[in-house]
């Protein structure tokens, strides 16, 4: 498995608390890009601007990406339009 699937799939365990679907299927993360160095690159958005949990969001899914072994770092970028 690439690394880029191991990164989705780590994304795909992340739920919207407001709604019982996966933050990835649920079009909240707009691009992930790993480079050769294994760091990856993250832009997410969020259901609302004032998502209850638009502080702890996207820090879990930065954590959770690098959590990943042979992640070396993690980037997210929250934006409003893909």
């Amino acid at each position: 498995m690439e690394l880029k699937d191991k990164v989705i799939a780590e994304i795909k365990k992340i739920y919207d608390p407001e709604i019982p679907v996966n933050i990835y299927d649920l079009g909240l993360i707009y691009d992930v890009k790993v480079d050769k160095e294994n760091v990856v690159e993250i832009k997410m958005t969020l259901t609302t601007p004032n998502c209850p949990v638009a502080e702890s969001l996207p820090k879990e899914v930065e954590d959770s990406v690098k959590g990943i072994k042979e992640v070396k770092d993690a980037k997210l970028e929250l934006v409003w339009e893909p």
